[in-house]
């Protein structure tokens, strides 16, 4: 009787899958804090005009807003609300990039448990899915963040106005108070019906861009320099913005609403989209659009690009 040879199957490791997702974390993570100290000012500016009445503007345009942002405010003015988004990079960026990568490992992957190679269309699905992951931990970010930026605009068109809250904490407890568990996710229709399109165009394209510049010199995707890497998350950053603006006016409105359910003149999407239109048709639904574009290409240039290399310096073998 012969002995058969031994078959030994190797089974991937647990523990690797747990190690790839650290990586995504630590990368995701860098890369958030880039884009947040870039773009929050930005991100301040477009908030308070989108959010701005329209019969009593306070700012004239995006200059005018962050004139008199630095005015009233001074620097610290631009940063308002920033230990929202900061203190929310962890969670945020962590399963933005993490589920990106998963995605994208997942696509590639056949039935028998061989890998291929990702086609264009598949960037753009995982970056759809990540999309929908994303939106359950950014938006309660930027909820916090909305509401406490908006603050000046009330002072100045109120002069009575008191702001209920003063930081983000002190809303975190009067919305948890009011609403609940509910009382952080204010908007997050309006935040899905954005992440999961903008995601698909921001991310996939970000990829394609980079095979195609790759393959165009010649040279490995991980070869790319410094600044074509970020002209790729600059370009991909403005299309997001160019395929979803008017739902971010309409998540904007929604977020920076009152947080008691009762009182809110944005309860849903489809009255916040009827009642902005109404309130100046098309052009309203694309107010603050112009320091949304001037934060899009330094802002993801930068946060793609550290993703990136931090990315390739974890995972240098690959």
């Amino acid at each position: 009787m012969h002995d058969r040879p031994q078959v030994v199957t190797q089974v991937p490791a647990v523990s690797s899958g747990i190690v790839k997702f650290a990586k995504d974390v630590v990368a995701g993570t860098i890369g958030g804090i880039a884009v947040t100290a870039v773009g929050h000012p930005f991100d301040t500016v477009k908030v308070r005009l989108q959010t701005q009445s329209m019969a009593n503007p306070v700012y004239s345009g995006a200059l005018d807003c962050f004139k008199k942002t630095i005015k009233w405010e001074g620097i610290p003015g631009l940063y308002k609300g920033v230990s929202s988004p900061l203190a929310g990079q962890m969670f945020f960026r962590a399963t933005l990039f993490s589920t990106f990568g998963a995605s994208k490992r997942w696509l590639g992957t056949n039935a028998d448990g061989t890998t291929r190679e990702l086609t264009t269309a598949d960037f753009f699905k995982a970056g759809a899915i990540t999309g929908f992951a994303a939106s359950f931990f950014e938006s309660p970010i930027d909820f916090y963040k909305s509401q406490i930026q908006v603050q000046i605009i009330r002072s100045k068109t109120n002069p009575n106005y008191k702001p209920p809250y003063t930081s983000v904490l002190q809303c975190v407890r009067a919305t948890l108070a009011t609403s609940g568990w509910k009382g952080p996710f204010q908007g997050l229709s309006a935040t899905l019906a954005r992440d999961v399109p903008a995601n698909a165009v921001y991310l996939g394209s970000f990829e394609v861009f980079k095979r195609q510049v790759a393959e165009a010199q010649g040279v490995a995707v991980r070869e790319l320099t410094p600044p074509v890497v970020m002209a790729c998350g600059g370009i991909a950053g403005v299309l997001y913005w160019l395929a979803i603006f008017p739902l971010d006016v309409v998540k904007s409105a929604m977020m920076t609403d009152s947080i008691d359910p009762a009182t809110r003149q944005y309860p849903n999407m489809a009255a916040t989209f009827k009642k902005l239109y109404a309130e100046g048709g098309v052009p309203r639904l694309f107010r603050g659009f112009s320091p949304c574009l001037m934060r899009a290409v330094p802002a993801n240039g930068v946060m793609l690009f550290t993703v990136d290399k931090m990315t390739q310096l974890l995972n240098p073998h690959h």
